[in-house]
């Protein structure tokens, strides 16, 4: 039976997408740049690159979060203060949520039912805003931000500290809940706890299989319930 939930934030509960977009074209305009499509889809390549980069131990999360803008500033033949443009960034995404439809309900609802926990890869001072711009702290017994525990998902650092400060945490009741599957995924597996892909654009899992999969949030509580 099913007592821990263990729930990435962007892309699973927030609609990361939108509130990048938002955050994203008012900083590099801020800075001399007009956020085309050509421009965001720059970016979104350069960030993926660095993220990767960042999963695999070959950058830090400063170095990910201030080099991908002077990477963008560079392919576009411009100069900037890339430190400025990140902690400018940082502030527009901090202050921004949107719930991907139903999240909100089911999130509250699956809360009396089992213990929550939130397990995010982001950025403490952007993901503790966009908490509490959307009133999530009452829903969840502990928020684990990897910048805080000093290791990122998908490390078995990171997941056994978050097990360790858990009182009477039993991992054969615990489930990973999350959109990626190089991080939550491949997180879970690598901690030995069930997993359930979230996967609205039906794609292929590849080489790391999810126990279970879902389109979103929403369908969360009818499988739980099927698992007993």
């Amino acid at each position: 039976m099913i007592e821990f939930l263990f729930l990435d934030l962007d892309d699973t509960i927030l609609d990361f997408h939108k509130a990048e977009r938002i955050a994203l074209s008012k900083t590099i305009r801020e800075f001399g740049v007009e956020p085309t499509e050509e421009v965001l889809s720059l970016y979104h390549g350069i960030n993926k690159w660095h993220w990767e980069q960042l999963e695999l131990g070959k950058l830090t999360r400063e170095e990910v979060l201030v080099n991908r803008f002077g990477v963008l500033y560079e392919r576009l033949g411009k100069t900037v203060d890339a430190v400025s443009c990140a902690r400018a960034y940082e502030h527009n995404l901090s202050i921004g949520h949107y719930f991907l439809p139903g999240a909100e309900e089911s999130v509250a609802a699956l809360s009396k039912k089992y213990r929550l926990f939130l397990a995010s890869n982001g950025t403490a001072s952007i993901q503790k805003g966009r908490m509490t711009s959307a009133n999530l702290y009452r829903f969840f017994e502990t928020v684990f931000v990897s910048q805080e525990i000093g290791h990122n998902k998908p490390s078995l650092d990171y997941f056994n500290a978050c097990f360790a400060s858990i009182p009477g945490f039993d991992k054969e009741k615990a489930i990973m809940v999350g959109d990626s599957l190089s991080s939550d995924i491949k997180g879970g597996i690598n901690a030995g706890i069930k997993t359930v892909w979230v996967n609205p654009d039906h794609k292929d899992c590849g080489e790391i299989k999810p126990d279970y999969e879902i389109e979103a949030l929403s369908q969360l509580e009818a499988l739980l319930e099927r698992l007993g």
